[in-house]
């Protein structure tokens, strides 16, 4: 039997991972290279593998009803690493998947280095060779020689925005008497959030405070967009008073103890971010506030008076390619097809899209390499849907960054009832997704 050629990934963070991790589960050989810790981002902190930056959440786990719960599954039924690895390190956080993020890395950057069929190199890449097969997987922070020489290469102008990061408490520092733990909605056990309580004048003080507040200033050449998905708080509040009482700050489904059970008017939540329980994230408070700023205006919170932050949000630049102009059906180079591109660089938002399209990437390559023609997932999946919006984009609209949602999937046949739609949205698309994994993820020959 001939044996496959090797494979560079370069990049080790989720999607990377995730690629290489499929490839080397087909019999192929694996390269996979890694900057850290030789040289750093803006936003990373550890040398581990599949380091999470942002958030320790990879939101909601429902598949009978949410988009990137369905995706979660889709995941799991492909023998996804990262799944596994949330799955294994998993804290919790009512309906939602949050992971332990020390444990969730250590696990994979294990399995990584452990694998036979993977080399993991620490060192940074600044140039694609000519020839042999690449998974460019190096994610929103690729750096700079890199990322120079890809727009040099691809022809294309650099597309970016901006992501921010929320800030993290250390738990014995919160003031258990003026706050309670409820999960909204009473969800999950019920009681897998923090919850810090505003009445109206605190509310508005909070809110005038965030509009008020010294922010980090953006250099001329750095003026992006933000990314709608996880704008800053502080952004929200200049929309309006009432914003954030409909989004991170909304107190439904939550009852304040301390005040017999009544429903405050606005809520600041927490969830726990480590296994331990010692360290808990603010969520939905992504800010590109000062540090001092921070200190001072979210010790104002009823309950963190005396917080002591573990880390303060920041704000980093994400950046991604024209995908639909320049990449095949199979996430390769319309140009040079053994170069392939995989993770938040094509154009996706979140941590599972990332990994989604390093699985994609991977199960694709693989095909290739075994002599076949890939058969891309159904469109009707929640995999499909997201790979047709990288490489199809929408005709006459500036290609931008998307999370997984069901306006990606074809509507169902006939008139089903709304309440229901979702759920069949979510059968349909595992249904298919089973019939792509019985053809083998090939094409007909």
């Amino acid at each position: 039997m001939t044996a496959l050629p090797e494979v560079w990934v370069i990049g080790a963070g989720l999607a990377g991972c995730e690629a290489a991790w499929q490839l080397a589960q087909r019999g192929v050989p694996v390269r996979l290279w890694e900057m850290r810790p030789r040289r750093s981002s803006p936003a990373h902190r550890t040398d581990q593998l599949a380091e999470l930056v942002c958030s320790n959440s990879l939101r909601s786990d429902d598949y009978q009803n949410n988009a990137v719960g369905l995706l979660h599954q889709e995941m799991r039924l492909l023998g996804s690493l990262i799944l596994a690895a949330a799955d294994a390190n998993r804290v919790p956080a009512g309906g939602a998947l949050a992971v332990d993020r020390e444990g969730f890395s250590q696990w994979i950057t294990g399995r990584i280095a452990h694998h036979p069929g993977i080399t993991l190199v620490r060192e940074e890449v600044t140039d694609l060779p000519p020839e042999g097969w690449v998974v460019v997987a190096t994610g929103p922070l690729t750096s700079a020689g890199l990322f120079d020489n890809l727009t040099t290469l691809l022809g294309s102008r650099q597309l970016a925005f901006f992501d921010a990061i929320a800030p993290i408490v250390h738990v014995e520092s919160i003031d258990f008497s003026k706050v309670w733990r409820q999960s909204r909605y009473d969800k999950g056990p019920g009681n897998d959030y923090i919850n810090c309580p505003l009445d109206r004048g605190q509310y508005a003080a909070f809110v005038a405070g965030l509009v008020a507040g010294e922010k980090v200033a953006f250099r001329d050449f750095e003026r992006v967009p933000y990314f709608e998905g996880c704008l800053p708080i502080e952004v929200m509040a200049e929309r309006g008073l009432e914003t954030l009482r409909y989004g991170p700050m909304k107190p439904v489904g939550l009852n304040n103890p301390h005040q017999e059970g009544r429903q405050p008017h606005a809520v600041v939540q927490l969830r726990q971010d480590n296994r331990l329980g010692t360290l808990w994230n603010m969520v939905g408070f992504q800010t590109k506030l000062t540090w001092p700023e921070q200190r001072r205006l979210f010790t104002t919170i009823p309950g963190l008076e005396q917080a002591e932050f573990m880390r303060l949000g920041a704000l980093h630049r994400n950046t991604f390619i024209n995908s639909p102009k320049l990449l095949n059906a199979h996430l390769g180079l319309r140009t040079r097809p053994n170069w392939m591109f995989a993770g938040q660089i094509t154009g996706v938002e979140g941590y599972v899209e990332s990994a989604a399209m390093g699985l994609l990437a991977g199960i694709f390559l693989g095909v290739r390499l075994q002599g076949f023609r890939p058969l891309a997932p159904p469109p009707t999946t929640a995999l499909g849907g997201l790979l047709s919006h990288v490489v199809n984009g929408m005709q006459g609209v500036e290609f931008q960054p998307m999370n997984v949602n069901y306006g990606l999937l074809p509507p169902l046949a006939g008139n089903s009832p709304k309440r229901h739609r979702k759920s069949a949205m979510s059968q349909r698309a595992l249904t298919d997704l089973q019939g792509w994994v019985a053809a083998k993820m090939v094409e007909n020959p």
